[in-house]
């Protein structure tokens, strides 16, 4: 089948989600000025530079209670920091409580019954046993074509690497098994890894 997104795509259920995948989720904290905490999590997420570390997310749609976007872009925007967490396996759940709806006066660390900790370079919290945090200072926030599509640039100033998860100085996302967004209410989780070289690489 062929389609133009602006016309529909005559399925039941809208298939792009389920075309590019999977996608790593990002498991942002914020916190307001005010004090207030916020963990939600954002499958539109990835690295994307090295030199310095740099990663975005996409956020895309709005609650009532935040003037045209979510809780963690009025954050970001309010104190200019945000923290990613990575998620396993083991805290789906825990993770998937967290995307719900909620007031902005609701805590997901404390709904969701998870440990925080004080992120080291920003005044934010982090999810303390997450295989890793990355803190982030906002670099920039682009609105995208649509209703209440943003783009957040942070720019890698801290980060936290579980002990347990460096095997033999490598960071071994088998020890944690990644969880990854497909489309609809799909997920997956990496347990199977192999590697290959680069045509030139010695």
């Amino acid at each position: 089948m062929f389609y133009h997104p602006k016309d529909g795509h005559g399925l039941p259920h809208n298939p792009f989600n389920a075309i590019v995948t999977p996608r790593p989720i990002g498991w942002i904290s914020t916190r307001g000025s005010d004090g207030q905490e916020n963990l939600a999590p954002y499958s539109f997420f990835n690295a994307v530079a090295y030199v310095p570390p740099q990663v975005m997310f996409a956020s895309t749609s709005a609650k009532p209670d935040r003037d045209g976007t979510k809780d963690s872009v009025a954050n970001i925007r309010d104190t200019g920091v945000f923290c990613v967490n990575m998620v396993e396996y083991a805290m789906r759940d825990a993770m998937n409580l967290t995307s719900g709806p909620w007031p902005r006066d609701v805590d997901e660390f404390t709904k969701a019954g998870i440990t925080r900790a004080e992120c080291d370079t920003i005044a934010c919290s982090r999810v303390a046993n997450a295989p890793a945090n990355l803190e982030c200072r906002l670099t920039q926030i682009l609105q995208l074509p649509g209703e209440a599509n943003f783009a957040v640039f942070g720019e890698v100033i801290g980060v936290h690497l579980r002990d347990d998860c460096i095997i033999d100085g490598i960071f071994d996302v088998t020890t944690f098994q990644p969880l990854t967004r497909l489309g609809y209410r799909d997920y997956s989780h990496v347990r199977d890894v192999f590697s290959l070289k680069r045509p030139g690489e010695s």
